[in-house]
């Protein structure tokens, strides 16, 4: 209940030091394996092997661009002031912040025997057209595409960009659908560890490579959008906020819809919308 209604804030358009606030009100009642609240305060996260202090700490140099940690300070000279020091973690600073809107491929038929074949329906087209409409009237200049080299993922960014004209288009297969983490609560139909094993380490990349704070050298914010699919999605929006990864199964994405991050430049994350879809008719919407 309570991972429910942190997502219930964050949709209400949470800013600022919301990720804390989310990640603090999903904070796990009992330690898995038995013990007591203290046990919690040193736990080993699975995905990062990173110590935390608690369940609501934020780890502000989740992305390895704190301007401290880009500083190679064995090479320092040692007898360089404070001033200097200063001086060089200004030069490190991100200045911009980056919008990154996270597009879930359309509907597609999928009774597909090769990957080739699980190609948009009818329904599906309609709902990229819808999508694409919806970042069209945002009025944001988009920078970039960025979409899963899958067909589904193809074929719904084909429709979306001729409503972007200009907006360049890059695939990269590090999107591609997958099992990222096994989930928490199990679910018994899903696929063999080593499946996770390789599918997580390829998702895991993809948010490294694609979700962080902008670059020092960006001088303006920019507005970003990638086209994949629902357990990509949903295992960056919980890495991103900083929340148990194993619980992506639990959050539910329509086929078409928007989530939008926000990464201001010290790093902070909020969550503006998560799967919205309500640009949509009612009979538009599926989640398959």
């Amino acid at each position: 209940m309570a991972f429910r209604q942190a997502l219930q804030l964050a949709a209400c358009g949470l800013a600022g030091g919301s990720a804390a606030v989310l990640f603090s009100a999903v904070a796990v009642g009992k330690p898995r394996g038995g013990g007591d609240a203290d046990t919690r305060a040193t736990e080993r996260s699975t995905w990062t092997g990173i110590s935390r202090p608690g369940p609501s700490v934020w780890d502000s140099n989740w992305d390895r661009r704190e301007p401290l940690s880009l500083i190679n300070l064995k090479k320092r000279n040692v007898e360089s002031g404070e001033e200097e020091l200063a001086s060089r973690l200004d030069h490190y600073k991100a200045k911009a912040t980056r919008h990154i809107f996270l597009i879930r491929h359309s509907q597609y038929h999928v009774d597909g025997s090769l990957e080739k074949d699980r190609t948009l329906t009818p329904l599906g087209r309609e709902q990229a057209e819808l999508t694409g409409l919806r970042l069209a009237s945002l009025g944001l200049k988009f920078n970039k595409i960025v979409h899963s080299s899958m067909t589904r993922a193809v074929e719904t960014t084909d429709i979306i960009s001729k409503h972007l004209p200009g907006v360049c288009r890059v695939s990269t297969d590090l999107l591609r659908e997958g099992a990222p983490i096994e989930p928490d609560p199990p679910v018994s139909h899903w696929k063999p560890e080593a499946v996770y094993y390789e599918d997580g380490a390829r998702i895991e990349a993809a948010f490294r490579n694609y979700i962080h704070r902008a670059d020092a050298k960006q001088e303006e914010d920019s507005y970003e959008i990638f086209i994949c699919h629902a357990n990509v999605i949903r295992y960056i929006v919980c890495r991103a906020l900083q929340f148990p990864p194993e619980g992506w199964l639990r959050l539910s994405l329509n086929n078409g819809s928007i989530t939008y991050l926000v990464i201001r430049p010290n790093g902070r994350v909020a969550l503006r919308t998560l799967g919205d879809t309500g640009f949509m008719p009612p009979d538009k919407i599926t989640r398959s």
